[in-house]
């Protein structure tokens, strides 16, 4: 099965950021309001629009550890179960979340579950303070056969 008679994707591929860790004119490409629709090509690398967006940062980039990484990857699962998406693949990294879940809710949604359900869990266990842990959005691709939900697996496992 491709996608549904409503159009819903197979599943998504869902990737936030931590807050400050990757701006707009970095290197490996962001998207902004310019560049949000798809097929468009990201903001291409510029050292001095970077620069000028890190010294607007309301505080210090943010890293999680290992502990952290660890209670996100479990609040990510908890809000699955509770929603009762299917989880594909999740990788927390020090600064980035990739997810393959299957919903027939929008990525827009998606993330803000998974961002506010992981925040309160770190608030909750001492892990982070009030400091803003997540960029604002995130990406959503939609993956609509399984090859593509397979690709995507493999990205978030392997890559």
């Amino acid at each position: 099965m491709e996608y549904n008679l409503h159009g819903i994707p197979l599943a998504y591929l869902i990737t936030f950021t931590c807050y400050g860790t990757w701006l707009h004119g970095d290197e490996r490409g962001s998207i902004d309001s310019e560049h949000n629709q798809f097929g468009t090509p990201f903001v291409e690398e510029c050292t001095p629009r970077e620069r000028e967006e890190f010294k607007r940062l309301k505080h210090t980039p943010i890293y999680l550890s290992q502990e952290q990484r660890d209670r996100i990857t479990q609040s990510i699962g908890e809000v699955c179960k509770f929603r009762g998406w299917k989880l594909w693949a999740v990788n927390v990294r020090t600064n980035h979340v990739h997810v393959v879940l299957s919903s027939e809710e929008l990525p827009k949604k998606i993330l803000r579950d998974l961002k506010s359900r992981s925040t309160m869990n770190l608030k909750n266990s001492g892990l982070f303070n009030n400091e803003k842990l997540w960029t604002r959005g995130g990406s959503g691709r939609y993956l609509w056969n399984e090859g593509a939900v397979e690709a995507a697996c493999r990205y978030v496992r392997e890559q």
